[in-house]
């Protein structure tokens, strides 16, 4: 009988916590192993999350953009029409040509990748069961559970992968729904709604909050729903669904609105897009005996230790917010930790990020959060109006929001609503990691004409006057 292999770590699950935890290990010298259940790996992210969700938001816009905003630019053209079968075959590509660099990494780091659902059968061992091959087993000194979230159901909305769909349905829907219902106005309703509300879906967002993204900046909030409504989603806030009726054409939800009158909205598909919660296999957290907290998430400590010894858990799994990019910087922490090396995660400074048309991002505190803790601050702001490129290029809509502290200038919060948000917050991201003032940033030269000017001029009215703005 062949004597099991031993590894310094095992790790389970191989999103973009877990691959990124078994490189950075593999670089500092350590035996790794990792387990996947799915034969691509990169986890949600990668094959149903972030990468199809972006290829598909990138292909709409095009879309969207040719056929009423072209002639602007003049662009004439006449009988535009949308071929969905080819935007998914390319949706299908790019995560195919991201699934087989992350396969490349694994070999080059000499990470040795087992393809099953992961086990752990006792302390110190895990059990990959495999579907038509025997099950195989390892031994290591360490397990790092990172397994991930799956879509959260409701109550009589249960998914049947047709009429009742999940983010990952929505991604591959073979026609375009005449009437879509989303309900959840986060960032993956507001995403997917975007999606196929361009390719011409009549799109309503069902939202419980007040406004859509729950615990943003106020002023993103209000002007991004400003702006989808502009482009044709409806939005129902405050709004509960009540009872649900399928039939063979469609859907009808009863819902009841804040002062209480119910009402009935009819839709051919509905995307429950009301958050995720984290997925631990059953077998893993009885066989452990792990400790998990009211919302589902395992307990670790600031080493991310379990509740059990030798035992480590990261990303969706754990508190926090279920970020592929959080996950990322806890892989690398951790396994520098496991290496002794002061391996942390600024969780002040993780960006958040809406890839609508406009988008949205943010980092650090918002107004309301400031003023709830009663910290003093000053703010600046910049409007994508009064800047050359973005009027250039024609999406002059949004504006950039700084935060600083009233006394010490030091950046708390920094918030964009506009084309080009999600590469813009980097260096809102960096400054507040380095400890930055806004005069940091507004004494920094910034190249002309550039979008990225915005966050100096909104800088510099944070802690003086801005120059281009009034």
């Amino acid at each position: 009988m062949a004597q099991q292999k031993t590894f310094d770590i095992g790790i389970i699950g191989g999103g973009p916590g877990g691959y990124v935890a078994a490189i950075k290990a593999a670089q500092l010298g350590m035996r790794v192993a990792l387990v996947d259940r799915r034969t691509s790996l990169g986890g949600t992210c990668l094959n149903v999350g972030c990468i199809p969700s972006k290829a598909l938001l990138s292909s709409s816009e095009h879309y969207f953009f040719i056929k009423h905003h072209g002639t602007e630019h003049g662009i004439q053209c006449s009988d535009i029409s949308l071929n969905l079968e080819t935007m998914m075959k390319r949706k299908t590509r790019v995560v195919e040509k991201l699934n087989q660099g992350v396969a490349q990494l694994m070999k080059h780091n000499k990470v040795e990748v087992f393809t099953g659902e992961g086990f752990i059968e006792k302390k110190g061992c895990i059990i990959v069961h495999r579907e038509e091959e025997k099950n195989v087993s390892f031994n290591t000194d360490r397990i790092v559970l990172a397994t991930g979230s799956v879509p959260a159901e409701l109550p009589m909305l249960s998914f049947d992968g047709e009429q009742i769909i999940d983010s990952t349905d929505a991604l591959s829907l073979t026609s375009i729904p005449e009437k879509l219902i989303v309900i959840g106005g986060g960032p993956i309703g507001l995403e997917l709604g975007s999606v196929w509300s361009r390719l011409g879906a009549e799109v309503h967002v069902i939202e419980i909050m007040p406004d859509i993204l729950p615990g943003w900046d106020r002023q993103i909030c209000r002007g991004l729903r400003k702006s989808l409504s502009r482009q044709g989603l409806s939005f129902l806030l405050e709004t509960n669904v009540t009872s649900v009726h399928k039939a063979p054409d469609g859907v009808t939800l009863e819902t009841t609105g804040k002062d209480g009158k119910r009402s009935t909205i009819e839709g051919s598909v509905v995307l429950v897009a009301a958050g995720r919660k984290p997925y631990c296999p059953t077998p893993i957290i009885e066989s452990l005996q792990l400790e998990r907290n009211s919302r589902g998430s395992l307990s670790v400590n600031s080493r991310f230790m379990t509740s059990v010894d030798q035992v480590y858990a990261l990303g969706d799994l754990i508190p926090g917010p279920m970020l592929a990019h959080k996950a990322e910087e806890e892989g690398v922490a951790l396994a520098e930790q496991l290496r002794g090396k002061a391996g942390r995660v600024n969780y002040d400074a993780v960006p958040g990020v809406v890839y609508t048309a406009p988008e949205a991002a943010a980092v650090g505190k918002s107004e309301e959060q400031l003023e709830e803790e009663g910290v003093p601050y000053n703010r600046g702001t910049f409007s994508y109006r009064a800047n050359g490129r973005a009027l250039a290029a024609g999406t002059a809509e949004g504006f950039v929001k700084v935060l600083a502290h009233k006394k010490t200038d030091r950046i708390l919060g920094v918030h964009i609503l506009g084309e080009g948000a999600s590469v813009m917050i980097s260096e809102a991201v960096t400054v507040i990691e380095f400890g930055g003032s806004a005069e940091d940033i507004g004494r920094t030269v910034h190249a002309h004409p550039t979008l990225p000017e915005m966050i100096k001029e909104a800088a510099l009215g944070a802690y003086e006057k801005s120059i281009h703005g009034m």
